[in-house]
């Protein structure tokens, strides 16, 4: 008999709200975690595991790994189930010493991260989230801000069609002219003190010199929003790929539903925007070092990890595109993901996504079980595609993986589209991918 998926009341929009920057995403995931009974772990630290218990841990402020051990889990027949995705998106950091005058305007120096659809940033409120680091007793160990606005604080106003007659007609943007956020009308007064700074100092409450760095993120604080004649679309900043992080999240902490003989995985990555080949991102050794200690933890040996690992499987969870109605022509033609029709399977035979034919068999077989509804995507021939995780996890850690998501429009704007059902049946296949061993 099939297994008919559950509704579950969606909170994603609000979860969008709050993770506005990678470092507050992980916060945010870390209040849902420790509201559900996970335990904090240092990863720093040897840790001491006890089966059918729940643990996280964080890594320099921007990934975060949440497990849970099941009581039946073995030495010689243990294995992870593993959903992976990432906390970053694309869109602009805050350059050091950023105040630029101009004409009575002051304007904040930033650099473009990741893929932005430029244009989409221009006339939005905008404000500020990230990391302010400051002066500590430790050298080696300085003091920690997290800082979010909330507020729009910024804009990046466009120019007037009257100044621009091939506005309509598509134009180049300059990422170092164009993309720059009007801050303030002001006028350089104080040569010693850069105004952004000074504004930081007084909105934290730390004097101007305690300031030594920080990762500050441009982000759209608009909030998300149902639209469409009943109410199916969702409409909001970070879709990609907070959409992935919040359903995984969300399947974790359902932990009586959780398979009792596998070691269930959330991994959350930075930095797969621009490539993940960071220390916090999924092309690091990362990964490899949190399966190990799990394995100590549990009094397991090596030589067992490296045994489950091939018995695993990985779920690459990250968004994937919609056929566009006003762009028909860009989709595969016998291939066509529409918004709606549930969880997407992509493929690519040059592997930018790494799923094989046995891996894509056991996940359709369960979303049959289950009652998903799920679509495969191709890119066209002629066209190049994107990639993620997958197929750079998988080659540190050879298991079975399959890259999915949900299917959206406008990826990479500054608002992206998706629909309601398809986040529920990502839900429900991340509850199934976690309650089948």
């Amino acid at each position: 008999m099939s297994k008919k998926k559950k509704n579950t009341n969606l909170d994603f929009l609000s979860f969008l709200n709050h993770a506005t920057s990678p470092y507050h995403t992980i916060l945010s995931c870390c209040s849902h975690l420790e509201k559900s009974g996970f335990e904090a772990l240092n990863f720093t630290e040897s840790w001491k595991l006890v089966p059918d218990k729940a643990y996280y841990t964080i890594i320099y402020g921007t990934t975060l790994f949440a497990f849970h051990v099941g009581n039946q889990v073995s030495e010689k027949s243990s294995k992870f189930h593993i959903i992976a995705s990432h906390t970053d998106h694309p869109g602009f950091r805050i350059k050091p010493f950023p105040s630029i005058y101009e004409k009575g305007y002051l304007k904040l120096n930033t650099e473009t991260y990741g893929g932005a659809i430029l244009n989409s940033w221009f006339d939005r409120p905008l404000s500020i989230a990230g990391k302010v680091v400051l002066k500590s007793e430790e050298i080696f160990h300085p003091n920690v801000q997290y800082f979010d606005y909330q507020s729009p604080l910024l804009i990046i106003p466009n120019l007037a069609i009257h100044m621009n007659r091939k506005v309509n007609s598509g134009i180049e943007l300059n990422k170092q002219q164009d993309m720059l956020p009007i801050f303030s009308l002001e006028e350089k007064t104080d040569m010693s003190k850069d105004s952004f700074i000074s504004f930081l100092s007084k909105e934290l409450k730390v004097a101007y010199e305690d300031i030594l760095d920080y990762d500050l993120s441009v982000y759209n604080p608009e909030p998300g929003c149902k639209l469409g004649l009943n109410q199916e679309f969702l409409s909001a900043p970070r879709i990609d790929n907070l959409s992935s992080v919040y359903t995984s999240l969300k399947a974790l902490c359902q932990t009586d539903s959780l398979n009792p003989s596998i070691i269930t995985v959330a991994a959350f990555y930075d930095n797969e925007e621009v490539g993940s080949s960071t220390k916090q991102g999924a092309d690091s050794y990362l990964t490899q070092i949190l399966m190990e200690k799990i394995y100590e933890g549990l009094s397991f040996s090596r030589d067992s990890l490296n045994n489950s690992i091939a018995n695993s499987f990985l779920l690459s969870a990250d968004v994937a595109h919609g056929y566009h109605p006003n762009y028909g022509g860009k989709s595969d033609p016998t291939n066509l993901v529409s918004l709606g029709k549930g969880v997407v399977l992509k493929m690519n035979s040059s592997q930018r996504y790494a799923t094989d034919t046995e891996a894509i068999g056991a996940v359709v077989q369960l979303c049959n079980l289950f009652d998903i509804p799920y679509q495969k995507f191709v890119n066209r021939s002629d066209m190049a595609g994107g990639s993620t995780l997958g197929s750079i996890l998988s080659s540190h850690l050879p298991m079975h993986t399959v890259d999915l998501g949900i299917p959206i429009l406008a990826m990479h704007s500054a608002r992206e589209t998706a629909c309601e059902e398809d986040l529920q049946s990502l839900l429900a296949l991340c509850q199934a991918f976690y309650q089948e061993g």
